[in-house]
């Protein structure tokens, strides 16, 4: 393989063979601290990307890595993404808003990079950060929570979840590896505590911290009214009575309301968006199949929600499948439009040594295809009639004569 000079100043994308599985991590974090920014790797689905993130810091310490997971609920659900999914994709988003100071490397799926997101200035705007002696009531902070995805709970063990005891608010905000407590005094932040959510116990003191959303759909002002009107722009004036848009009216979340996120956003982005010029991108060899295979279970829930709400009106109003996910097209123009673009591929001797064997391989060695339990019963004589009582071959009688 040519050294990663040549790579990088490669004005075309490149084919990077003869890379397996489990080098990649050492390839990424190569090609991360080499990269003028950061690098982006793609990988086909979850497991693949929570692989390389957990084995890629071992081949560079000093790698920072991003993970940028897929919504872990089906296209068209009822139930909502979960609280700490959100969070990792809202803090990943985050932290591609300026340029990294140190090598970064950020892992996604095709899942996730075929599904719009919110715009880089969106992004912006919703980062706040909190310090002691930061003047906010404890009423304000829990309203500006809830607008922003927290869930009020008794306890804090997760994130995306705050409690208020008194004096005291307990939060686990996205991007942070610890949860935290906030000391008022008045209106005033006394003093910012880390703390262990398995036991609840102090572990430390910080100067302060940013606050980033817990959710993709936020319920502020602006975006309650922008839902309300282009809800009934695009399902019309009867759909006032569903129990989402009445919930969303006052206020309120409900289960699965993600699914209509650009309802509440003025305008939707792809991640590809939030990358810059310099951006390194490596594909694994499996996302054309699972990106293609995306796409398509896409169009068939859409499809089979359409069915439902002609049987029965006003069960489910999905919204079209282009409004919240990427067609074929974009996802090509969005990977096409990448400057430093690459694809890894399987050691094509493995490729070939597999094809090989499809061909060559005899029928009686094909147990793996056929199951070790059918080749065993393919390889057994045809038993014997069985004997009758009586008989010198009788089993009993043979016991009989050996007693």
């Amino acid at each position: 393989m040519p050294d990663l000079k040549t790579i990088l100043s490669a004005k075309t994308p490149l084919i990077l063979s003869g890379v397996p599985s489990g080098f990649q991590p050492s390839l990424l974090a190569d090609l991360a601290r080499a990269a003028k920014t950061r690098a982006v790797f793609i990988a086909p689905d979850d497991a693949a990307m929570r692989a390389v993130a957990s084995t890629a810091a071992y081949f560079a310490p000093d790698l920072e890595v991003l993970s940028f997971p897929a919504w872990d609920c089906l296209p068209y659900d009822r139930a909502s993404p979960t609280l700490r999914i959100m969070a990792e994709r809202v803090a990943a988003l985050q932290r591609l808003q300026g340029k990294p100071k140190g090598p970064q490397l950020l892992l996604t799926t095709a899942n996730a990079a075929t599904q719009r997101v919110l715009t880089p200035f969106r992004i912006r705007q919703l980062v706040a950060r909190l310090a002691p002696g930061e003047r906010i009531g404890r009423d304000k902070l829990a309203m500006l929570l809830q607008a922003n995805g927290y869930v009020r709970t008794d306890t804090v063990h997760d994130q995306g979840e705050y409690a208020v005891r008194g004096g005291i608010v307990d939060l686990y905000p996205s991007g942070e590896d610890h949860a935290l407590r906030l000391d008022f005094f008045g209106d005033e932040i006394e003093s910012v505590r880390t703390f262990d959510a398995a036991d609840q116990r102090t572990t430390g003191r910080i100067d302060g911290f940013v606050l980033l959303p817990a959710s993709e759909a936020l319920l502020d002002e602006d975006s309650i009214k922008r839902f309300r009107t282009r809800y009934r722009d695009a399902f019309g004036a009867t759909a006032t009575g569903d129990p989402m848009y009445q919930a969303i009216s006052e206020g309120r979340r409900i289960a699965g309301m993600e699914h209509w996120l650009p309802l509440f956003e003025e305008k939707m982005a792809t991640l590809f968006d939030h990358l810059g010029a310099d951006d390194v991108v490596v594909r694994d060899n499996g996302v054309a199949a699972a990106v293609e295979s995306r796409l398509e279970s896409i169009a068939d829930y859409y499809e089979n929600r359409k069915r439902a709400e002609a049987a029965q009106p006003g069960s489910y109003r999905p919204m079209p499948a282009k409004a919240l996910y990427l067609d074929a097209q974009e996802w090509s123009g969005g990977v096409e439009g990448v400057r430093r673009a690459y694809h890894v591929a399987l050691p094509r001797t493995a490729e070939r040594h597999r094809a090989r064997l499809r061909r060559r391989r005899p029928a009686r060695f094909r147990t793996r295809a056929r199951g070790a339990g059918e080749y065993l019963r393919s390889r057994r004589r045809p038993r014997r009639e069985t004997a009758e009582a009586g008989s010198e071959t009788d089993p009993r009688q043979l016991l009989d004569r050996r007693a």
